[in-house]
């Protein structure tokens, strides 16, 4: 088992108003990883940041949602990195991407923002992009509507099932992560929710 501390932010905003919006399920992953693996949130923040310690794979994990606001959640993730010791390559951040269609995951070792906000602070923050990070799609806004209204949108009733779905695999894809390494939880996790095979016909 290792002690090297590992880091696993899931980024959103903090309040109530937003805890069901697309834009908070990289607070819903972690929130998930979490209650899967029997981790007590800690009422006191450090840095900025909602946070929750144990083991998850047989490594030492500290789970964190920055309370600071999506656009400024660099300086809780440098904080927490500075404190802890961990170094870049120890740190995944879960986000939405409304680029990507609703249930689908694109994992990466490295890369840049994407034009989210939240991630291109922790970038500028941190000082280097090479960090895996989780991008959660969240589909495209109707047509006209603003994207920054969008995301503050919470998901329809309909789309819920594949939400709770896509959150469950990224509990796993972490878990693979941290028990193997990135290229397995890319190989396994990356895509849409696999359909099961149609059974041929007689």
């Amino acid at each position: 088992m290792s002690n090297e501390r590992t880091l696993i932010v899931g980024l959103g905003n903090p309040g109530a108003e937003y805890a069901n919006t697309r834009h908070n399920v990289g607070f819903r992953c972690v929130d998930a990883l979490a209650a899967a693996h029997g981790l007590e949130w800690a009422r006191r923040k450090k840095s900025k940041a909602r946070v929750a310690e144990g083991r998850i794979a047989g490594r030492a994990v500290l789970l964190a949602k920055p309370q600071t606001y999506m656009n400024l959640s660099g300086s809780s993730v440098q904080g927490l990195a500075a404190f802890y010791k961990i170094p870049a390559e120890r740190i995944l951040v879960i986000f939405d991407d409304m680029d990507i269609p609703l249930g689908t995951l694109r994992i990466r070792p490295k890369g840049g923002s994407g034009g989210h906000k939240g991630m291109a602070d922790i970038i500028r923050k941190l000082g280097t992009q090479d960090f895996p990070r989780i991008r959660f799609g969240i589909g495209r806004p109707p047509e006209r509507m603003d994207p920054a209204a969008y995301v503050l949108r919470p998901f329809r009733a309909e789309e819920l099932p594949l939400v709770t779905r896509t959150v469950e695999r990224v509990v796993s894809a972490v878990e693979t992560w941290l028990a193997e390494d990135i290229n397995a939880a890319m190989n396994r996790y990356n895509g849409a929710e696999p359909h099961p095979s149609t059974p041929p016909l007689p």
